[in-house]
């Protein structure tokens, strides 16, 4: 299949309707999704998701459908994994609960913003030095590094949500005390004030940058085309607003996610490495010369991406039952008996 300006228009167009439609028909009007309204429109999403996938099979370019599908999986994992920072920070400002939509629509059309630009940036990095596949590769083993290193130390997330970008717009914004419905500004006492709502917004757009940093090496170490990157990363974050009140009791449960994703992150990272060792153009490595290693396929980066998910879901579930079921059965201490008066 091939990526004409004419295929990136109507995709783009699409997307940006799908936005639209999103806004004017849940956001606009202040409400908190019933669960029935999140589980449709998730679902809606996600089969749209998988059925773009299709399009290219259509066409019979089956090698860029396998990219998208190892793309659009590995990036919706990460961005479950970052509705855990984005329930922290809305936690952490008491947004209400129907006000959450709106934050959380910014988010998304933040994140694809700021993704946009790191997708065209990588391209054209991979266009002038080929070896920056390295850099990527250390990227990605340094990240998975690091959720291991938080998940055994029992790092919380409060911790990883609080970082320069919150505690900068915190001190530097002035905002009022309370919200003002949904607006982003108010009048108090004759003085226009910025609202809590536009300082969460601050900390969700500042947050969205941090992860762009970890998710654009992730899906280049799956493809070089920027169509599929772009089209797997923006597909991974439509719907993630109705997923959030979905998955909101559930995310807790996931218990093993961290380290399932430093694995997918960490094989990523290799593949990545064998990759730029292959095109190697490094005077200090082999003498500037291709290095023959084996490369990982995206057939097979896809089944690995799959399978560990599987195992990833499964076995968190089965731990937070069993936590479950041992906190149901935790023996009650049995009250004293009170003790009898003496008689005389």
């Amino acid at each position: 299949m091939e990526i004409t300006p004419l295929v990136w228009g109507i995709t783009i167009a699409s997307i940006l309707g799908l936005l639209a439609f999103d806004f004017f028909a849940h956001v606009r009007k202040a409400h908190e999704p019933t669960l029935r309204e999140a589980s449709i429109w998730s679902a809606f999403y996600i089969g749209v998701a998988l059925l773009f996938g299709l399009v290219f099979i259509f066409f019979g370019d089956t090698a860029h459908a396998t990219e998208y599908y190892a793309g659009y999986i590995t990036e919706k994992a990460l961005s479950v994994d970052n509705l855990f920072v984005f329930l922290v920070i809305i936690s952490s400002f008491n947004v209400p609960r129907k006000y959450q939509q709106k934050v959380l629509l910014f988010g998304i059309v933040f994140a694809l913003i700021a993704r946009t630009a790191f997708i065209f940036l990588g391209a054209g990095l991979i266009h002038a030095w080929s070896d920056v596949f390295y850099i990527f590769g250390i990227i990605l083993l340094l990240t998975a590094g690091q959720l291991l290193k938080k998940e055994l130390s029992g790092e919380e997330a409060q911790e990883e949500a609080d970082n320069f970008v919150v505690r900068a717009a915190r001190r530097w914004l002035n905002t009022s005390d309370d919200y003002d419905g949904d607006k982003l500004t108010t009048r108090i006492n004759g003085r226009r004030m910025l609202t809590p709502m536009l300082l969460v917004m601050v900390a969700i757009g500042g947050t969205d940058i941090l992860f762009a940093l970890d998710s654009i090496p992730a899906i280049y170490g799956l493809t070089q085309e920027p169509y599929i990157v772009f089209s797997a990363t923006a597909f991974s974050l439509m719907g993630l607003r109705q997923l959030y009140f979905l998955i909101d009791g559930l995310l807790e449960r996931l218990v093993y996610l961290s380290y399932g994703l430093a694995v997918i992150l960490g094989f990523i990272g290799i593949k990545l490495m064998l990759h730029a060792l292959h095109e190697n153009n490094l005077w200090f490595i082999n003498n500037g010369e291709n290095v023959a290693v084996l490369e990982i396929s995206t057939g097979l980066s896809l089944l690995v991406i799959l399978g560990v998910l599987t195992v990833t879901v499964l076995a968190s579930l089965v731990k937070s039952r069993v936590s479950g079921d041992a906190e149901t059965k935790k023996p009650v201490p049995a009250e004293l008996p009170e003790r009898a008066s003496e008689q005389d």
